[in-house]
């Protein structure tokens, strides 16, 4: 079986390089260290994702039939087999609302197992399937009008020219400021539900996790998008030992 990139859509939700439970804001135990196995050949890595992608992919459709909500849940897989493009994987729909999950054949090289490329791909899967694109670009829209608005009414004395350009900057620091309003919270909620996912397709998720250790910490910053490397690990953890 294999998946080549073919189409993207407008938007997309997931986690470059790479992201339901207690989402508590504690600082999690510090992050262990992945065992330091050496980067697969791109032939084995590719077809280790074929294969992986094979086994996941009916897990993750059930899985989203499952949560009755009103989506799609037939996930095309590509592989973006482009060299210059940076290790990434990251969830879109199409034109028809059909989900779409690209990896590129970066992120594939570096997968040290199929228990990383599994954990990676349920994670993707569960941004869908809890709905976190579509409310992603909802809270950009509202934090557009609202920040567009204001500055709107604060440059009614100007001119045209001026308070256009003041109501264009505010939109676009609406829309970052929303989009990332609850990002945090949904890539702790993906990897709750990734876990399962990796799972139920017979994976070890927590193996799978220690891809964390392996890429860059965003720490817990302001307007972040990601939540520390740690706190992910750990929340992947509690979701597995009660499975």
């Amino acid at each position: 079986m294999r998946y080549i990139l073919v189409c993207l859509g407008l938007m997309a939700a997931g986690c470059t390089v790479a992201p339901t439970g207690n989402l508590d804001e504690r600082q999690p135990p510090a992050m262990p260290n992945a065992p330091d196995t050496p980067v697969r050949a791109t032939d084995i890595a590719v077809q280790s994702f074929d294969q992986v992608a094979g086994r996941v992919k009916p897990i993750g459709e059930k899985t989203c039939r499952d949560s009755g909500r009103s989506i799609r849940c037939d996930f095309q897989i590509f592989l973006d087999p482009r060299e210059d493009k940076v290790a990434n994987a990251f969830q879109t729909v199409n034109n028809e609302g059909q989900p779409q999950i690209v990896f590129t054949l970066g992120l594939v090289r570096e997968a040290r197992n199929d228990d990383e490329l599994a954990f990676v791909l349920g994670h993707e899967m569960a941004h869908h399937i809890a709905g976190h694109l579509g409310e992603t670009q909802m809270n950009a829209q509202l934090g557009a009008i609202l920040l567009g608005t204001l500055a709107a009414a604060a440059t009614s004395g100007a001119t045209s020219a001026i308070q256009s350009v003041a109501v264009d900057t505010a939109q676009q620091a609406g829309a970052f400021v929303g989009s990332r309003q609850f990002s945090k919270q949904n890539e702790l909620e993906a990897d709750s539900l990734g876990t399962v996912i990796a799972a139920r397709a017979g994976y070890d998720p927590v193996k799978g996790a220690l891809f964390f250790s392996r890429v860059p910490d965003p720490g817990d910053r302001f307007l972040g998008s990601h939540p520390p490397n740690s706190q992910r690990f750990e929340t992947v953890k509690r979701t597995a030992a009660g499975l």
